[in-house]
């Protein structure tokens, strides 16, 4: 059993830079401006031989009402509750604050193991503030720079003693089996890797600001892990959750809203936007959340079709459902204007929800996990090939420049997505039409509606292989016992 540990101190003191040092990845956001990082992340944190749960928290501010900050500062005390280590950060440039006084109060009475670290404190500049932080009354300070990598081994040499009292009292209290645990997962007879506790199902919420996916993820959670409200664009980096929802093991991520590209001018919402863009490069299941209101928006077309292109199975979720009023009618809308405007998420789940009430989750959940499964389908190449006969006699290829293109055999190289391969004659004369047609036909007939197919066209050529080979010569041996003749 490893410890938690929760940084936490003033806004813009370095944070989220430790944060990123201890994972050994960018994972945060990192930026001049105080206020970036909002949300509670946590990552797994390598420190020499110490392995540790690090979570990074939004700035401590002099607020406590129901404002952004207050609601911010909340969820900063509730990681100090979690942790089992508390990391107080200063600026030692800086030096101690009033604020830094109240929250090292807070601490003192909250947590049960406080270390004050004074950061940013290379050079001769900073002596001053690591002096200062000896008033706080939490110890004696460690002097680091997350930036440079400064002071490492001081922080090691503080987390050394927690680390072994953690180990030892979890060894203690781990109980006795003798049963052998495989966490590499099962597979079904197709073939699709089950999710495990080891390797969770990737999930990635996308959609336009305000859609509703924080309070979307908090419903499943069953808790308030993730910062909500009325004000647009509060999710900043991608965050990720583990969980297990109704048996089924699943990493989750938040995603920051997406704007258009014309919209999006700052530095800090750029970089939110890469995050969600990246989140959704590994995730493996991506629910694409409307709003009920003004669902299909040019910029919702475009995030459904950037999950496509990238290849993820896509589940298109249509929230705030609870305050429609005709609901068969506007379901009805929603059906025709899903199939007119992403034809390439030809029978992807479309599933209403309301992240406020709860309602409709077994349905999404229902639709996540039937489209990881199609996502991992393989089809046998001896029931692909029949499928080829029948298509090629009820609908055979046209014959550009009078020569007809010629399909001879079918594999599927590849899952995830499913990626088949035909071996013809003249593929670069293949109609797009034809191709799409074969698309469609697999979709319907394997079961696999929604999920990105890639077909790939590959040349097969007419000439018989042995045909430009020479015949081989008689061997020199027969010929020189021919010439000698009889002895």
């Amino acid at each position: 059993m490893s410890f938690t540990l929760a940084i936490v101190g003033r806004p813009n003191v370095g944070k989220s830079t430790l944060f990123n040092r201890l994972v050994g990845k960018r994972l945060a956001l990192v930026d001049d401006q105080p206020g970036v990082t909002r949300d509670l992340r946590e990552g797994d944190a390598r420190l020499a031989d110490l392995r540790f749960t690090v979570i990074d928290t939004a700035g401590l501010e002099d607020a406590t009402d129901d404002s952004l900050e207050g609601r911010m500062r909340k969820l900063t005390e509730r990681a100090v509750g979690m942790a089992d280590v508390c990391l107080f950060l200063i600026d030692a440039r800086a030096g101690v604050t009033a604020l830094d006084e109240m929250f090292a109060e807070i601490l003192r009475k909250r947590a049960d193991h406080v270390f004050v670290a004074a950061n940013k404190s290379e050079g001769s500049a900073a002596d001053a503030g690591v002096l200062e932080a000896y008033s706080l009354g939490l110890g004696e300070p460690i002097r680091l720079s997350a930036e440079h990598g400064e002071g490492m081994h001081d922080l090691y040499t503080a987390l050394l003693p927690l680390a072994d009292g953690y180990a030892e009292r979890a060894e203690a209290e781990a109980p006795e089996v003798d049963v052998a645990v495989d966490e590499d997962g099962e597979a079904d007879p197709e073939g699709v890797r089950k999710p495990t506790k080891a390797r969770p199902l990737q999930v990635a919420v996308v959609g336009r600001p305000n859609a509703g996916k924080s309070t979307l993820i908090n419903k499943i959670l069953g808790e308030d892990r993730l910062l909500t409200g009325p004000e647009a664009g509060i999710t900043r980096d991608a965050i990720s959750v583990r969980m297990d929802w109704d048996g089924l093991p699943m990493r989750i991520f938040d995603t920051a809203g997406m704007r258009k590209k014309a919209k999006v001018q700052e530095k800090l919402e750029k970089l939110s936007v890469s995050d969600g863009l990246r989140a959704v490069k590994f995730a493996e299941v991506v629910v694409v959340l409307l709003d009920a209101a003004i669902p299909f928006e040019q910029q919702d077309l475009r995030i459904a079709d950037l999950a496509e292109r990238e290849g993820r199975a896509v589940v298109v979720a249509v929230n705030k459902w609870d305050i429609e009023d005709d609901k068969q009618g506007k379901l009805r809308d929603l059906r025709e204007a899903f199939e007119r405007l992403l034809p390439q998420l030809r029978g992807a789940p479309l599933v209403t929800v309301s992240a406020k009430t709860g309602k409709g989750l077994d349905r999404l959940h229902a639709a996540v996990e039937k489209a990881y499964d199609v996502w991992n389908r393989r089809v046998s190449t001896a029931r692909l090939n029949r499928w080829l006969t029948g298509v090629l006699e009820a609908h055979p290829p046209p014959a550009p420049g009078g020569r007809r293109i010629k399909l001879r055999y079918m594999t599927q190289a590849k899952t995830r997505p499913p990626g088949f391969v035909v071996m013809c004659s003249h593929p670069d004369k293949m109609p797009a039409s034809y191709s799409r047609y074969l698309v469609n036909g697999l979709r319907e007939d394997f079961d696999m509606p929604g999920t990105p197919i890639r077909l790939t066209l590959r040349s097969q050529s007419d000439k018989n292989p042995y045909k430009a080979k020479k015949k081989a010569g008689p061997s020199k041996l027969r010929k020189h016992i021919k010439g000698r003749g009889p002895s």
